[in-house]
């Protein structure tokens, strides 16, 4: 899918440490002697070269590599590993030395670059991957659920090459790294820009951090991607006053930014002489489905767009039938080559083709307008988006009865609220879920209630615990 000069720079972390195309394919061409073709590699991310070199390897090599969090809960992920049973893991250094990896034998060791790669000496026995399977990622952020994405190769290629088209993005570029590898949308990132020749910027510091901006000036940085939460901490940390000459674009997603924030920093861009590309996408569609075109920001800052090139939607009512009337809402439909395969929750279904046939249901309420432009304005399931990631509200419930029984949650995009009735446990379960789901504290609020509303079936009433 992507090919590198041996002399060419294709990424730059802090210290000015390059990392080449000759880097790469010494690593890709290790890794090939030693992982079979179609074996199931679990890769622990970050944004470092041994992250990168461990994923290009896995595709040069037609390896099927299942992104995941490197900081990620051990148990969590422990149940990943007995549930899929991969060959390998690839990881950092110091997390191979965890006790659950004690007799996984050495089989790569790239310490240059922080990470080695260790064979499973228990795996799924006459594993199965479909040929055209590329990479798995997971749907509902770090909860550990077993249920994964299956992109292909050619959605891989389809969505890099739209990104690529409608961001115009050449071989100039000099992305920085802001969301994490294992997310889908930090990984179009990589992708779109890889496929221009372009050079990333490596680094695992925050926005939050003066290390990442003194990275970003020294390195030239182009561009700067964020979800919601991004672009509210940096208003937070007035970017708008901050000297970044290089700095050409912006763009956001992994959910709704409010309208008016949309509008402020669009303001700010034009007159600037940069641009604010708001983006709407999901896991299963690889990452990216519509776009706005910087120059309708100001004028059409609640809307997510229109289609990327090469996708359509569509919006249909209950019954599936096609809405043609603008500002009517119902769910939204997707089609495009970049719609993934479908899901995994078994070694089993990895040998599964596709599915889905090219075309999504997003899940999401939408409407459009009479130029085309589409918003969208609600949920069909409960999900919520935070900080990027997709949390399942139904499994955080499950996750919180782990401490308290009686307990329900609900939330909007950035905030998951944990509903309880014993007030001694608000700051335990705060903390409870904030490890077990790998988020910020700042994103989990425990409310404690008199009791949980139920209707006479005893099904939780979620509206009226939001009233």
């Amino acid at each position: 899918m992507f090919t590198f000069q041996e002399s060419q720079v294709v990424a730059v972390t802090p210290g000015e440490r390059l990392l080449t195309g000759s880097d790469l394919a010494r690593v890709g061409g290790a890794m090939g002697k030693l992982v079979p073709p179609r074996s199931l590699v679990f890769a622990l991310c970050s944004n470092t070269e041994g992250s990168l070199c461990g994923y290009l390897a896995c595709l040069q090599n037609r390896v099927v590599p299942l992104m995941l969090d490197a900081e990620m809960d051990a148990t969590l992920l422990g149940g990943l590993i007995q549930t899929y049973g991969p060959q390998y893991i690839w990881l950092p250094n110091e997390t191979a030395q965890q006790t659950m990896f004690d007799g996984w034998p050495l089989r790569l060791n790239a310490e240059e670059y922080g990470y080695r790669l260790l064979e499973n000496p228990r795996p799924t026995p006459n594993l199965k991957l479909h040929p055209d399977l590329a990479l798995l990622l997971t749907t509902s952020g770090s909860t550990g659920s077993p249920k994964l994405v299956r992109i292909s190769y050619d959605n891989l290629l389809a969505n890099a090459e739209s990104i690529a088209q409608y961001l115009e993005i050449t071989a100039e570029e000099r992305p920085i790294t802001t969301l994490p590898m294992h997310y889908s949308y930090g990984l179009s990132v990589i992708n779109s820009h890889l496929l221009r020749g372009a050079t990333l910027l490596l680094t695992p510091r925050s926005i939050m951090e003066k290390e990442f901006w003194a990275f970003f000036r020294e390195a030239g940085a182009t561009s700067l991607s964020g979800v919601p939460y991004t672009y509210q901490m940096l208003k937070r940390l007035r970017l708008q006053r901050m000297e970044l000459p290089t700095l050409r674009t912006l763009t956001q997603a992994g959910g709704k930014l409010g309208a008016e924030l949309v509008h402020e920093y669009a303001e700010w861009a034009a007159q600037s002489g940069r641009r604010f590309v708001v983006m709407y996408g999901q896991t299963e569609a690889t990452a990216r489905m519509s776009y706005l075109p910087a120059e309708q920001a100001l004028t059409r800052s609640a809307s997510i767009g229109i289609p990327i090139p090469g996708g359509s939607f569509t919006v249909v009512d209950t019954e599936g039938k096609l809405i043609q009337t603008p500002e009517t809402p119902g769910e939204l439909v997707y089609r495009g080559a970049n719609v993934s395969l479908g899901y995994a929750e078994c070694p089993a279904d990895l040998a599964l083709g596709d599915v889905n046939h090219g075309v999504l249901h997003t899940g999401d309420v939408a409407q459009f307008d009479a130029d085309g432009y589409y918003y969208i304005v609600g949920r069909l399931k409960r999900f919520v988006k935070i900080f990027g990631n997709r949390v399942n509200l139904d499994q955080a419930e499950q996750i919180a009865r782990g401490l308290v029984s009686d307990c329900a949650c609900t939330g909007e995009d950035d905030r998951l609220v944990v509903h309880i009735t014993d007030s001694t446990q608000q700051e335990a379960m705060r903390s409870h879920m904030a490890a077990t789901l790998g988020l910020h504290p700042s994103a989990i609020a425990v409310d404690v209630v008199a009791e949980i509303p139920k209707n006479s079936a005893g099904k939780i009433q979620y509206a009226a615990l939001t009233r």
